[in-house]
């Protein structure tokens, strides 16, 4: 079985004019790092809006299943 490559990292891409997370894609976190180059940005097709626009990076989830902090 091949061994699952640690470098690489799921990111989801979400529309700047629809709020829709579309597209899933892996970024290699040794070659790009946030502080340097930015987030990812990608112009793809929004099948919501049917024309082609700006692509931001995200979290996978999105914060869902994330802990919350506690309070106090």
């Amino acid at each position: 079985m091949a061994k699952k490559n640690t470098k690489r990292k799921l990111i989801g891409l979400v529309s700047n004019s629809s709020k829709h997370r579309t597209y899933y894609t892996t970024i290699n976190t040794q070659n790009r790092t946030n502080k340097g180059q930015g987030n990812l940005t990608l112009r793809k097709y929004d099948p919501i809006k049917r024309k082609h626009v700006t692509y931001v990076q995200t979290k996978k989830n999105l914060g869902r299943n994330e802990v919350k902090a506690r309070k106090g």
